[in-house]
């Protein structure tokens, strides 16, 4: 990463920094966010780092989550939180559509933005972009970024849990999205005093009792296999979200069970939000499903694992899916 003189200076100078990341936060998203947040209190800074929306329960011991702001809850002190700032982080995102309304609210704020994301297709919307759609996570970009401001030393281990969650949450604990550079961080990071275990405890094993049975019923009842397609699918109702009780990150990782099945190349997770059908594309070898989501569902992300969604009815949107199948069983039927 090259760092112009004017960005060091934004960096080593105190300011009023505002820190955000996309609707629907992740692992990576809330990572990165407080990584970075982390880092950048070393250098003086006042900061806040503000979410479209809630994040999953299992990523509230992340230290500073606690102080995170949540636009649809908190929208008046984030306004007035806003109006301070001066210099903006986007992270984890590149459009200011995937932070809805608060990139309303943001777009027209005096200051400079940085951006470092990994999605493909920025929009021009910071002054400085880090834009590595190769690379396997935001928080990956996050310890290059230190890196090469020549911070190394403020990587702490509670800078290094932030980036260690990202990383092993976008790389499904380093079944996909790898590269040589992920796995000497992942030493570096352990090797200043990162609990690699603690990280990957909280990751995983926060379930309660409630998310177990949703996995079971999705299994048993909710899934779809098309072995001459050599793609599978799980999708769940409004009812079934009643019946659960789903919350905000129940549903993590669910679609990842299909890609379990020796056979299957793609995943597909379809499920009922309250004004919108969403989509979640996995898929295993040489399929863009990138493609798929933004040429049949306007959505988009990465190779492997993207998103989208639909205005259609479930069923309408599960039927879709099947019809375009078959366009892409020459390139299922050839995968390894």
């Amino acid at each position: 990463m090259e760092f112009p003189t004017s960005l060091r200076q934004l960096i080593c100078v105190p300011q009023n920094v505002a820190i955000f990341s996309h609707r629907n936060p992740d692992g990576d998203a809330i990572g990165s966010a407080l990584a970075m947040r982390h880092y950048l209190e070393q250098y003086g800074h006042t900061i806040h780092v503000i979410f479209p929306s809630e994040f999953p329960k299992e990523f509230e011991s992340l230290p500073g989550s606690e102080d995170i702001l949540i636009w649809d809850i908190h929208t008046e002190e984030s306004k007035q939180v806003l109006s301070q700032k001066n210099l903006f982080f986007y992270l984890d995102f590149n459009a200011l559509g995937r932070i809805d309304r608060l990139g309303d609210f943001v777009k027209d704020l005096p200051g400079k933005r940085i951006m470092i994301d990994h999605h493909l297709y920025p929009d021009p919307i910071a002054d400085y972009v880090f834009s590595e759609p190769d690379a396997s996570s935001t928080c990956e970009l996050i310890y290059r970024f230190i890196e090469g401001m020549g911070d190394i030393i403020k990587i702490s281990p509670t800078v290094g849990k932030c980036i260690l969650t990202g990383i092993i949450t976008d790389t499904g604990s380093f079944r996909h999205a790898t590269n040589p550079s992920i796995y000497r961080i992942a030493a570096d990071l352990v090797e200043r005093g990162t609990d690699d275990t603690a990280v990957q405890d909280m990751i995983f094993n926060s379930n309660e009792e409630k998310n177990l049975r949703l996995l079971g019923h999705c299994l048993s009842n909710r899934m779809e296999y098309w072995p001459e397609y050599r793609t599978a699918l799980i999708w769940l109702s409004k009812k079934d979200y009643e019946t659960f009780n789903i919350q905000r990150g129940d549903t993590e990782g669910i679609v990842n069970y299909l890609l379990s099945m020796r056979s299957v190349r793609l995943a597909a997770f379809i499920h009922n939000q309250p004004t919108v059908v969403k989509l979640s594309l996995r898929s295993k070898g040489d399929l863009d499903v990138q493609e798929i989501c933004k040429k049949h569902f306007n959505g988009g992300g990465h190779k492997n694992a993207s998103g989208a969604f639909s205005h259609s009815s479930l069923k309408d949107t599960i039927e879709r899916f099947k019809k375009i199948l078959p366009e892409y069983k020459q390139v299922l039927e050839g995968l390894k």
